[in-house]
């Protein structure tokens, strides 16, 4: 029921989203510019309330509940601009010439906007908490990871991957070639499928109460460290203040343990007269226990590693336009009668990651695991260094294409014709966007297990919601990029052309770009040595699967046992 839910609604938000450009500009005639900064700008508001959304579901709403709320909101906004599509009344009289077309009245406009407006609030709330909480059904310790033969991250992306191809091919044919009451139609469907499996769904799912909100329990540690700025910490840490019953709710999977990083916040568990009410009761904004004080530790390191994704997004945030010009110039023809179209290059890349993770769960995964013993093959930085050096390698194939593209242009005196066709295949793209689908197979998947798994239990929506804010504020930094190589290399011999691509020099605005990669490969390196795992005392409760594969172990047999992951945390950050 959990996979259904997640596919369709994946397929209803890509189905959804994908052409809303070809609505926008054939249906409701808007000018080019002005239907591109609505989806951007509305773009911009989907990937920054996913934190919203996250921070509601891990203080007080839950996973569950905000899921399904998200969801009727989102559904609502398809609702309304299907409605759109379908009534005459809302949308301005065809224009198929596409010459002195009424453009939509601020009236229609509105509708657009209001739908649009949902659709973002309504993705706030699902794209943070869906993984957070699939994954929650599962058992995600170390012991149970490494007695299943998959990984859920794998898994969860090759599902979203499908639907994601599926809307790509029916979703967008259909609304090119049979209509948009239909093409928008079947995604709202979908939705609304989605939302009734996942209720029907409620009885079987395991829901993780919300411990609060994880901003104040942070900013709590902080104000008690700066009260005690002046009082020295024990070197022994087990004079450091503990509550299990304080922490109850948000060490479910076990406590944090201390670590010897940033000394300074842990002044905020010396516990002093002042710092316990007359009930008993510990004053939060002046003592802290060692539990939250790692959860703060366990942000702090996980930020850097999350910052280095930024910058590849910025790497391939235009890849969707730039090569799209280079196809159009090229040779698309598969027969006399059928031309690739330009925009369908992305499929490669699609189809890449799913037989890419097929690939690296059955292959990878067991030869990685015969030289490092690790039940996961490679850890998950591992995994993203390999992404980023693939990244690189995708951005070099793309300059050296796009000089192979020029080449050709040249030898048949084809420079200042930028209609004409370039005599040289389209497949010649098809190696970067091959790369491009790796990379994400190693970078992407293992990001967001990364994200999962270090940080704080109580807060895995909120750092989860950190994926989606990296990719805005990669696709940000793309453009003032892209904006800034326009501006500055001249007029007589831009890198990126205003119309004809052919006398432009993209290959070095792509040099430029794996110039970036690279030192954001040294920063993350430096990071990924300097990183330390978050330390978790896991509490495995007895069971005859965990004593037969524990046989040798001479505690196997004791009721309950507590297992701190130092020792295979610390084999893992040495490999």
């Amino acid at each position: 029921i959990m996979a259904a839910n997640e596919a369709c609604d994946k397929f209803a938000a890509t189905g959804f989203h994908a052409n809303m450009i070809t609505y926008l500009t054939k249906e409701l005639n808007l000018p080019l510019v002005k239907a591109s900064n609505t989806l951007t700008n509305f773009g911009g508001t989907s990937s920054f309330t996913p934190l919203i959304g996250a921070l509601i579901a891990d203080s007080f709403a839950g996973r569950f509940w905000t899921i399904i709320v998200a969801s009727i909101i989102y559904e609502l906004g398809m609702v309304c601009i299907t409605t759109s599509a379908v009534l005459p009344q809302l949308h301005p009289p065809p224009c198929p010439t596409q010459q002195n077309c009424k453009e939509a009245s601020n009236t229609q406009l509105w509708v657009l906007y209001i739908a649009l407006l949902l659709t973002s609030l309504g993705t706030g709330g699902i794209r943070p908490c869906v993984v957070t909480f699939a994954a929650d059904q599962f058992d995600m310790s170390k012991f149970a990871a490494a007695s299943r033969s998959w990984n859920f991250f794998n898994w969860y992306y090759f599902c979203m991957g499908m639907a994601t191809l599926l809307a790509l091919t029916v979703v967008v044919y259909i609304q090119d070639n049979v209509g948009w009451g239909w093409g928008l139609g079947i995604p709202t469907i979908a939705m609304a499928l989605s939302i009734v499996a996942f209720v029907v769904g409620a009885p079987l799912y395991k829901k993780v109460q919300p411990g609060g909100s994880p901003l104040i329990r942070l900013a709590q540690v902080i104000v008690a460290a700066l009260k005690k700025r002046n009082i020295v910490a024990p070197n022994d840490p087990s004079q450091l203040y503990e509550n299990k019953e304080l922490d109850a709710t948000i060490s479910s999977n076990g406590k944090l343990v201390h670590t010897n990083q940033f000394r300074w916040a842990d002044r905020a568990a010396v516990l002093t007269d002042d710092d316990i009410d007359e009930s008993n009761h510990p004053k939060l904004w002046r003592i802290s226990t060692v539990h939250r004080i790692e959860e703060l530790k366990s942000v702090i390191r996980v930020l850097p590693i999350w910052g280095a994704g930024i910058l590849l997004v910025t790497s391939h945030s235009h890849l969707g336009s730039f090569t799209i010009q280079q196809a159009r110039s090229m040779n698309r023809h598969l027969s006399h009668s059928f031309e690739i179209p330009p925009a369908s290059l992305s499929i490669f890349s699609i189809i890449t990651v799913l037989v890419g993770l097929g690939l690296y769960e059955r292959l990878f995964v067991p030869f990685a695991r015969r030289f490092t013993e690790n039940p996961a093959g490679i850890t998950c930085l591992q995994r993203m260094g390999i992404g980023f050096t693939i990244n690189i390698l995708a951005t070099i194939v793309s300059a050296l294409v796009e000089m192979k593209r020029k080449a050709v242009a040249a030898d048949h005196n084809l420079l200042d014709k930028p209609t004409a066709t370039i005599p040289i295949s389209v497949f010649w793209l098809l190696p970067q966007f091959c790369l491009h689908g790796i990379a994400e197979v190693f970078h992407s998947v293992g990001h967001l297990e990364f994200l999962y798994d270090q940080s704080p239990e109580s807060m895995r929506s909120t750092m989860v919601a950190l994926y989606s804010l990296a990719a805005s504020f990669g696709n940000y930094i793309g453009t003032f990029v892209v904006s800034t190589v326009h501006k500055y290399t001249g007029i007589e011999r831009n890198w990126l052309p205003d119309r004809n691509l052919n006398r432009g020099r993209l290959e070095n605005y792509y040099w430029l770009v794996t110039g970036i990669q690279v030192v954001n490969l040294i920063y993350y390196l430096i990071c990924a040595w300097c990183y330390t795992y978050k330390p978790l005392e896991e509490l495995i409760e007895s069971s005859e699967d965990i004593d037969m594969e524990l046989a040798n172990d001479k505690t196997s047999t004791q009721d309950s046992k507590v297992i701190t992951r130092e020792t295979e945390l610390a084999i893992q950050q040495t490999s």
